[in-house]
């Protein structure tokens, strides 16, 4: 049902291999399990109150692990590739536009990533308004803006930096991300959400 993608990510700045390679089995367990509570959810035949297994919470569930599939694919793209904005791109120019420039966007979304707690920091396009919107999610399924398409999104649950950063460096790590950040790929996606309404 659920595919697991392969994803090229070379030697990085401050995130190590060994973090890369423990990630990418994390996500790789996201889409075992979203296809694995699907399963059970389509053999299910609980009814009614059938306690913590009821097909409400496997549902629940499986919100949880699908998100957390593909929140993890923007971010693996985001990395495989150390891509400086295009300044002519549609992407750069909405940022400028609407934060007066990259380095102010920057600035704001380094302050979203290092929100306390774990989640993600998001950066998505809105149809309805037609507005790129900065979000936090916390887990994997509270906080996703719906009908929203997610352009940036950084992972900050602790096993993507604390093993190279330690607590304390969990600045530098959004930092190091954002310099390595594969810009084309955020693009793309942004031209590609802006061009489907």
């Amino acid at each position: 049902m659920f595919t697991e993608q392969q994803f090229s990510i070379p030697k990085l700045q401050g995130i190590s291999e060994k973090t890369i390679e423990e990630h990418k089995k994390l996500y790789a367990g996201y889409v075992k399990n979203a296809n694995l509570v699907m399963n059970l959810i389509n053999e299910s035949k609980l009814e009614g109150d059938g306690g913590a297994y009821t097909k409400g919470e496997l549902y629940r569930r499986f919100a949880f692990e699908y998100n957390g599939m593909r929140n993890h694919e923007y971010y693996f793209k985001l990395l495989e590739a150390n891509t400086d904005p295009n300044m002519d791109s549609a992407l750069v120019k909405a940022i400028e536009m609407h934060w007066g420039s990259i380095e102010n966007w920057k600035t704001t979304f380094t302050e979203l990533a290092a929100t306390r707690g774990i989640g993600w920091a998001m950066f998505s396009w809105d149809p309805s308004s037609k507005t790129l919107l900065m979000h936090w999610v916390d887990e994997q399924h509270l906080g996703q803006l719906q009908g929203t398409t997610p352009i940036i999104a950084l992972d900050m649950w602790e096993h993507s930096y604390v093993h190279d950063y330690f607590p304390s460096g969990k600045k530098q790590y959004i930092n190091d991300f954002m310099i390595q950040m594969n810009w084309k790929v955020a693009e793309e996606k942004y031209e590609a959400a802006v061009h489907t309404q």
